[in-house]
């Protein structure tokens, strides 16, 4: 194998690299965080002080329950609250599903 050969060879291959190294972050899993007061009935992600499992909230946008969503969301949604305290809940309390 040539000099150019070689030299040709290891950019590629440092390239490759370089091009691998830096798409991989276009595939990280988002960060994510619980967002309070949007859950519909049954379709909550986890327990809370009134109950121990998923999907068994009683009423549409509890303060209570939460969903696991993308950071970021959160605070773009109707009722939406980072913590349990804050989440409205006069709109949608007594809807039931």
């Amino acid at each position: 194998m040539s000099n150019k050969s070689k030299i040709f060879s290891a950019s590629a291959i440092t390239a490759l690299a370089a091009l691998g190294l830096s798409s991989a972050n276009i595939y990280a899993e988002p960060k994510m965080e619980k967002c309070y007061g949007v859950a519909k009935a049954k379709m909550n992600d986890c327990g809370t002080k009134t109950h121990s499992c998923a999907a068994q909230s009683k009423t549409n946008g509890s303060s209570s329950d939460w969903l696991l969503l993308p950071t970021g969301i959160c605070d773009k949604l109707v009722n939406g609250s980072l913590n349990s305290d804050s989440a409205s809940t006069s709109t949608n309390k007594n809807n039931k599903n």
